[in-house]
């Protein structure tokens, strides 16, 4: 797809504001998108655009900001990336089975059981003792955020399950503005460090991938955010994707170039070839163009596809429709 779409079908403007004051606990965090009429309806309420909100007021908070860049850490980011580097030494404790299959290792499964079993005290040190009411349905976006168990794959909706734990976050007031820099540079970028880690133990299979026509098999948002933060950098543009120096030297830095450089590091081949439209969008002049391009397109490829957002999950934190 076009990365400058001028045109995002059902989607409202989004605005960068959170529901005042804090709901009840929900009796049980459920998915509501059953078929396309109920899609249609969510991609026009009052909760699409606060969570779209929050997603750029991501994206704002780390435009032109390196990962190495100081920035405020709370206890709550603090907690997170404890439960994250925990995910991680799980891993290590769960190696894969030996098997030849090139995508689908069923260990994965006892990793993930692992995951939901214990979702709720993973959380605890995150929302502290004053919103332990809500361990419950928050849990809920644990498991999914990292894959599904049954069928071994990961893709774009688990992705933005994760973007929905940290928004049900700031909603119960566990994360400030203060911490939106942290929650892409620090939060995220350790999410993406352990998913790699995952997709590349188990071999998980890409979940609804378009193959090499998609922007990712896996993932989206370290290419909207990740194109902010290199926003009105002085030497790298859209094009420096290409050089194989500027990935190694500056892909701990941003997200953007660091989802390049797997991507080159797990598909065998010129990216033009294995990643025709990362390849396509190296050639946009501007950064700036290529964000408002990502944002564009996360909302139509992302959450205008009833195949991904069948599986989200709706709680009090995050909002009806």
């Amino acid at each position: 797809m076009d990365p400058d779409v001028t045109a995002v079908p059902h989607m409202p403007s989004a605005a960068a504001q959170l529901p005042p004051p804090l709901p009840r606990p929900a009796a049980q965090a459920q998915t509501r998108i059953t078929d396309g009429q109920a899609l249609q309806r969510f991609l026009s309420s009052q909760a699409a655009r606060n969570f779209m909100g929050f997603l750029l007021a991501l994206n704002e908070a780390v435009r032109g900001k390196a990962a190495s860049d100081p920035c405020h850490v709370s206890p709550a980011v603090e907690a997170l990336l404890e439960m994250l580097a925990t995910l991680s030494r799980w891993v290590d404790e769960v190696p894969p089975s030996q098997q030849s299959l090139r995508y689908g290792n069923p260990a994965y499964r006892v990793w993930a059981a692992r995951v939901a079993g214990a979702a709720e005290e993973l959380l605890a040190p995150v929302l502290g003792p004053a919103l332990q009411a809500y361990a419950a349905e928050l849990a809920a976006y644990l498991p999914g955020s990292f894959g599904n168990a049954q069928r071994i794959d990961y893709g774009t909706g688990h992705e933005t399950a994760f973007a929905a734990l940290l928004y049900c976050l700031a909603n119960a007031g566990a994360v400030s503005e203060e911490d939106r820099q942290a929650l892409v540079t620090r939060v995220f970028a350790a999410y993406l460090t352990l998913m790699r880690k995952v997709q590349t133990t188990y071999w998980l299979e890409p979940a609804g991938s378009h193959g090499v026509w998609g922007l990712d098999d896996y993932q989206f948002l370290p290419f909207l955010w990740g194109a902010a933060q290199l926003i009105g950098h002085p030497h790298i543009r859209p094009r420096s994707i290409h050089s194989a120096d500027t990935l190694e030297a500056c892909s701990s830095d941003y997200l953007y170039l660091a989802a390049v450089r797997f991507v080159r590091h797990v598909k065998k081949g010129p990216l033009a070839e294995t990643s025709p439209m990362l390849s396509d969008i190296s050639g946009v002049p501007t950064w700036d163009k290529v964000n408002k391009g990502m944002i564009k397109m996360y909302q139509v490829e992302v959450l205008s596809k009833l195949p991904i957002m069948q599986h989200f999950i709706f709680c009090s934190l995050f909002g009806d429709f």
